[in-house]
């Protein structure tokens, strides 16, 4: 890893406030779209660059915004990577955002978020705080192949218990599924029964498939290569240089995503999602305009 000085911390897309921490990752997902050339990448992936300053620049940020909001982090770095265990860079954001009153969105694969959960409960207490994690597969030993150095599936959901045991509440990224590897009913059945039993508030999908774009595609046609030989002529033939890769079984897919969701009261269309996690009580954003 290799550290910077940032200039600014959040960002903001669709009315909503994100900031990445960190820029790379260790967790060797193979289909991982954060590898894109598009994201025009100085140094090597695995390389992490560490915005160390990341915290003041945070404080210096919340301390003069006149509106409370929900800050969102994960969507790009995953804030739990292996140099959190020594850095802590994530943990200190979380106090500041606890510190001015904002509500966090946080995503992520790692069960080491576990370390933190006396704080996300105490966001969550003041303002709102919603855990996203990301399950792709509930074969563990698929799970292995697919995102190697980070905790499995099984543990990912007992993350999620935990998180609802503390009244936090849970969104779920299914996604992404990829064609002729993980896009059978049996697994997406099986990790949406687990959803229902530990009570996530939403599941997002985006079409039952995947993306590849430059950069990302050579690594992940690697991958299959060493784990499903064969698979990347099927690719090539059947979506050559495409930037969205569906299932073939994705209407399926979708139908049985849809309809275990609405029969258990889970959120599953991502515009719903999206708005209820960057979205305050109302009562605290009334309390807030007092603190203007």
């Amino acid at each position: 890893m290799h550290f910077v000085e940032a200039k600014g911390i959040l960002n903001s897309s669709g009315g909503r406030q994100g900031m990445n921490i960190y820029r790379g990752c260790t967790h060797g997902c193979i289909y991982c779209d954060s590898r894109s050339e598009c994201y025009r990448f100085a140094h090597p992936f695995e390389d992490i660059e560490v915005k160390q300053n990341a915290p003041e620049l945070l404080e210096k940020a919340l301390r003069t915004k006149r509106k409370k909001c929900v800050i969102g982090t994960g969507s790009m770095s995953d804030p739990y990577m292996h140099c959190e265990e020594e850095l802590g860079l994530t943990r200190k954001c979380l106090e500041i955002i606890k510190r001015y009153g904002f509500g966090l969105a946080i995503q992520t694969k790692s069960d080491r978020i576990l370390r933190d959960i006396d704080l996300l409960e105490e966001i969550n207490n003041a303002a709102k705080c919603v855990v996203q994690m990301t399950l792709t597969t509930y074969d563990d030993d698929l799970c292995r192949i697919l995102e190697p150095a980070v905790c499995t599936t099984k543990r990912r959901i007992e993350v999620l218990e935990k998180m609802q045991e503390r009244g936090i509440p849970t969104v779920v990224w299914l996604t992404p599924i990829l064609p002729f590897i993980n896009d059978t009913p049996e697994n997406v059945e099986a990790i949406l029964r687990e959803c229902v039993r530990v009570g996530v508030k939403g599941v997002i999908d985006f079409g039952m498939g995947m993306t590849l774009r430059d950069g990302d595609r050579e690594y992940y046609y690697a991958a299959l290569d060493r784990h499903f030989p064969g698979l990347k002529a099927e690719y090539i033939i059947r979506y050559g240089n495409a930037y969205d890769i569906p299932s073939p079984r994705a209407p399926e897919l979708r139908r049985l995503l849809t309809r275990i969701c609405v029969e258990n009261g889970i959120m599953s269309h991502p515009d719903e999602i999206f708005a209820y996690m960057n979205e305050l009580p109302e009562k605290y954003t009334q309390m807030s305009l007092f603190d203007l």
